[in-house]
């Protein structure tokens, strides 16, 4: 991000270890190996004391993943990852069920303050506009009762603030859950537009279960090739020379009744960020705004480093691999080539980019010092 100056968070350590960060034991292992003392003294603050956190960044950045790998290292019990577009997408159901939707309703008349009627509300989420049904009155209100559910936890809110206007609300937002004690932090995340764009452009679906992976960055055990023509628009063959993936998630049913079902590209995806430039380019002025602002409590993220700063500041597994594929004509065989993912980050300086675990390192230490343990 060109306005903000995002540090460059060492987490090499002196050592010969090296661990797989896509398998939960070893990535267990690798926390405590990199960050132990500090999330000792997080675990002990969570005894008595929670904050909020408030995650921003560009739209489909990883902020999920961050704050759920930060909850799965430190507390499950203690730590809870609120998301504001899982809530919103949560309400369908409720609408169709009569007694939540009555509930819904008496809860709003109680709670909800704002310029639309609670009933003008209710028949936008019915139908889907969300104009009014991501109005900030609204927001807060569902947010304070979806939070009262959880208990007293630390939070990690993802999808709020989405406009500079709401951060003044979301700094008296643990006012309204009882949270008034809590330091609230921001979060900010860079990540590169071209890694969202690839991200997206590579991402691929299990028709059957949903799985999702990514064809250059996290394959499946099974990857083929498809070297058979396919109809163009106008009724023709042309040759598609497409790697494809296969499904090996074990739950799944395809899998189960035999070979797994052939992931997909989902509707949209092919253009990548294209449809969300304008989204993505909002986001980074509301961090850049949040950035400047005097009297709260920052936290810096970075997902790049420039390849000459990689090797004095990480470690090789911490390194995101981009996967190549070749396919051999004689011995009908998929040749997967396994290298380091390079991408140029914003200001055009050609970069790798780090597996979540490094910056989860990353915001357990700041954490740390932020909260002065």
């Amino acid at each position: 991000m060109k306005n903000i100056n995002f540090p460059i968070f060492k987490t090499k350590v002196e050592g010969d270890k090296k661990f797989n960060l896509t398998d939960p034991i070893q990535r267990k292992e690798y926390f405590e190996y990199k960050a132990t003392e500090e999330i000792k003294k997080i675990k002990e603050y969570l005894k008595k004391n929670t904050f909020i956190i408030y995650l921003l960044s560009k739209k489909s950045s990883g902020k999920g993943t961050y704050s759920k790998m930060f909850k799965e290292v430190i507390d499950p019990e203690k730590i809870e990852h609120f998301s504001i577009g899982d809530m919103i997408r949560s309400f369908d159901k409720v609408l169709r069920d009569n007694s939540k939707k009555k509930e819904l309703i008496e809860f709003l008349h109680e709670k909800y303050r704002g310029p639309v009627s609670v009933a003008d509300i209710i028949e936008s989420m019915e139908l889907r506009s969300t104009k009014t049904l991501l109005s900030t009155e609204l927001i807060l209100a569902l947010t304070e009762r979806e939070i009262s559910k959880l208990g007293k936890k630390a939070i990690f809110i993802d999808g709020f603030p989405r406009d500079f206007d709401q951060v003044s609300f979301s700094l008296f937002f643990k006012a309204l859950i009882g949270y008034r004690e809590d330091p609230d932090i921001f979060v900010l995340i860079d990540v590169p537009a071209n890694i969202i764009d690839e991200r997206v452009k590579y991402r691929l679906i299990c028709p059957v279960c949903n799985t999702s992976r990514n064809l250059k960055l996290l394959p499946t055990k099974n990857v083929e090739y498809d070297e058979s023509p396919t109809p163009n628009k106008f009724g023709r063959g042309q040759a598609s020379n497409k790697f494809y993936l296969i499904c090996d998630n074990a739950d799944c049913q395809s899998v189960k009744n035999g070979k797994g079902a052939r992931l997909v590209t989902k509707e949209g995806d092919e253009l990548g960020i294209e449809p969300i430039r304008e989204r993505l380019e909002k986001d980074e002025n509301l961090m850049e705004q949040i950035y400047k602002m005097h009297g709260i409590k920052k936290i810096l993220l970075r997902n790049t480093i420039p390849i000459d700063k990689v090797r004095e500041n990480y470690d090789d597994y911490e390194i995101t691999h981009e996967y190549v594929y070749s396919f051999d004509k004689n011995n009908q065989k998929v040749n997967i080539q396994e290298k380091p993912w390079e991408v140029r980050d914003e200001n055009g300086v050609v970069s790798n980019s780090l597996m979540p675990p490094p910056v989860v390192v990353a915001l357990i230490k700041q954490l740390v010092k932020v909260l002065d343990l």
